[in-house]
This record gives C-alpha cells, structure tokens and sequence, in this order.
C-alpha cells in the first residue's frame, strides 16, 4: 500500500507476476470523475514510455471507473524486478551508478518533446491535455474544472498560483493564515508574473516529467542496476528546466532548508555525468535549478511554519 494506491499481486499459473493497481479510497480521495481521469492519463503516459527506453511496466488492462465485475477501478499491469530506491542508504559509488543510469532516462525522455504542458489523457495516443492532479483541479457548483494545457509554464505557474489564491479567497484553503497566506502567493504571482525563470536553458519545447523524484519511484536490484520507474500518476509535460532539473532526492536537504542556495554534491556529480555523456545542455539545467526548487517549494509550503516559509522566501527569490 502506499500513500495513493493499493497493489495486489496477482500470480499466473505460467509463472508470470502482475499488479493490479488500485487508488485507494478515503476521506481525502478525489471524486469518482477526476480519480477516473487521472488513471486514464495514467495509462496513456505507461502506453507512450512503453515505445521508448524507459523501463516502465506493460498495461495489460485497466478500467477507470468502478462499473466492471471487480467493483473498483484497477490498471492490470506487469510486476517490474528490484526494489524501491533508498538514497541515503547508498555510498558514494552506489550513487554515481544509479545517477548515471538516471541521466541516461534523461537523454531518452529529451529525444520525445511536445507542443502543450499538461498531462496525456487519452490511452493509445499522445494527446496532452488537461492536467491530472488534484491540486490543479478546482469544483464549481458540483462540476469538475480542470486546468491546461498551457503553451508555457508561465501560462501554467500564473493559473496554478491564481487557483490557489482563488480557494484561499473562498475559504477552502489556509484558513488559519488567509492574510498571510494570500500575500505569499500574490508575491510570488507578481514575481512569475514579471521574470522569466531560466532564460538560458528553456527551447520552446514540452518533455515528459515523472511527478515524484523523492527516489522511490526508482526501482533497483541489489548490484544498483535500475530496473523500473514506477507511479506515473499525475506526470505532466514541462519546459526543459522543468522536465530536466535535478531530483529532489539529490538536494542537500539540510542547506536547502536553510536557505543555501548552492548545488549540493550530488547534483554537481549528476551534472557532470550529464556533460560527460555529452549532454552540456542538461547539465545546465541541474546547474541552474535552484530558483525553480525554490518557487515549488514556496508554492507548496506548510503555512504552520510562518516564520520558516517568510524567511526563507526572501532569501530564496530576491
């Protein structure tokens, strides 16, 4: 069980494995419509990773909603080998193996670009449309809104952070702090707003992005070869210095918290890699991910911290 889904192993009488993944249902679980939504974008972006080199698993059946003889919408998928990654358990070496064979996901996913940022949502094509994510779906009157696609992430930065001032303004989000809260997001509406974030590494072009980089995505076996990437759940198209900054499980965590804004060693490992595999242009976008780091997590930050998030806006943005 993890935070979204149930898996449950089902074993074939000729020895094959599979998952049957279903999304788990409680009182913070979406609607029916939107969970059925973001299972279907789900399988469309399992379908298109299926045709490149990223080790993903085979759909073999799925069923977005819960009129079938099972009674709750599953994806029947392949069982991939190895284990779930944990980072700070890994020495130095196991590191760099498992980052170079990262970066090499990376050069893949770059070779496939697309002309909107949202999520694919029809299975068996590579239509982007609107994206599949709770957090970036609002309800009026009982209706499901969606949002996306956008042609850029300043179109998709303003509409995230307006939503979000939207349902402080209607009560249905950072009630303790409203004031507080509202003035955040209005200070970093003007500030997307007004800058262009990565000048220098952006090309016009949408790539494919993994929703969760915190590493147990990552699957591996006991010599650190990388043998699946796993939960696409909620994945999204976004610019390159989006699509391609450095994992999250690769920031200091601690110099990040405090408000440093170097690269951590791991990410100037993990860029380096990126050049040497004659990826310069990836490289840059690890070297210059701070500020986008930055803007996620203020977009998302605890308000129960109000002293951790002022401080660490200023410090971190000006």
């Amino acid at each position: 069980m993890g935070g979204m889904n149930y898996h449950i192993e089902i074993q074939f009488q000729d020895g094959i494995s599979g998952l049957a993944r279903i999304r788990r249902q409680n009182a913070t679980s979406p609607p029916p419509d939107l969970r059925a939504y973001i299972m279907r974008s789900e399988v469309a972006t399992l379908q298109f990773l299926s045709k490149t080199k990223v080790p993903v698993p085979q759909v073999f059946d799925y069923s977005p909603d819960d009129e079938n003889p099972i009674g709750v919408g599953y994806i029947q998928m392949e069982k991939m080998p190895g284990h779930s990654l944990r980072w700070s358990l890994l020495s130095t070496e196991q590191r760099k193996k498992v980052m170079s064979q990262l970066a090499d996901i990376y050069i893949e996913l770059q070779r496939f670009s697309f002309d909107l940022m949202g999520s694919l949502d029809q299975p068996g094509t590579e239509r982007v449309g609107f994206f599949a994510r709770e957090s970036l779906t609002d309800y009026k009157d009982s209706r499901m809104v969606l949002m996306g696609p956008f042609a850029s992430s300043r179109e998709y930065h303003i509409a995230s952070i307006k939503l979000t001032m939207d349902l402080i303004m209607r009560e249905e989000c950072f009630t303790p702090r409203a004031i507080e809260a509202y003035l955040v997001y209005r200070f970093l509406l003007d500030t997307v707003s007004k800058k262009r974030l990565c000048p220098r590494t952006d090309d016009g072009r949408l790539y494919l992005k993994h929703a969760d980089s915190k590493g147990d995505h990552i699957l591996i076996d006991d010599e650190y070869n990388l043998t699946g990437i796993v939960d696409w759940e909620w994945a999204y198209t976004a610019a390159k210095s989006a699509a391609f900054n450095s994992p999250v499980m690769l920031l200091p965590v601690a110099d990040f918290y405090n408000g440093e804004n170097q690269l951590g060693e791991d990410e100037l490992v993990f860029a380096q890699l990126l050049e040497d595999k004659g990826r310069a242009d990836l490289a840059g976008v690890v070297r210059e991910g701070q500020i986008l780091h930055r803007l996620e997590f203020c977009c998302g930050y605890d308000l129960a911290d109000w002293e951790g998030l002022s401080w660490r806006k200023k410090k971190a943005l000006n």
